[in-house]
């Protein structure tokens, strides 16, 4: 059997300012990045299991991600998934995260990154 990895890229004007965004604010950790002529074009930031590439490497295509960063938890019940959204959100605006909830089906947070990049985060485990 073959497992698959994605890390999908988001398009960002300023890595060293979006690696501080994500890794600051969002709690990522940084565990690689590239340097060329004295300034970061890519680096890697991750947290539980998510990682995501953030890239100055086409500037007509920053602030058009759309993420979706499902929060699968245990037991997989409705009160547990929102309990969980629910602590994700205050963490995040203890960080002066700015988080709005959304809907695609169901409940989601929805976090735009400085460049305009959303990350939809949602519970699509929900029995």
């Amino acid at each position: 059997m073959t497992n698959w990895f994605a890390r999908p890229i988001l398009h960002v004007r300023d890595v060293e300012a979006s690696l501080r965004f994500y890794v600051d604010q969002l709690g990522f950790s940084n565990p690689w990045r590239y340097e060329a002529d004295g300034r970061v074009h890519v680096a890697e930031v991750d947290r539980q299991g998510c990682a995501l590439i953030l890239a100055d490497s086409w500037p007509e295509k920053i602030g058009k991600g759309v993420i979706f960063i499902s929060l699968n938890v245990e037991p997989a019940t409705r009160e547990a998934a929102v309990a969980a959204l629910d602590a994700l959100r205050a963490e995040l605006e203890t960080r002066d995260v700015s988080v709005q909830e959304g809907s695609w089906g169901y409940r989601l947070l929805v976090v735009n990154d400085p460049d305009g990049n959303q990350l939809f985060f949602n519970y699509p485990n929900e029995k």
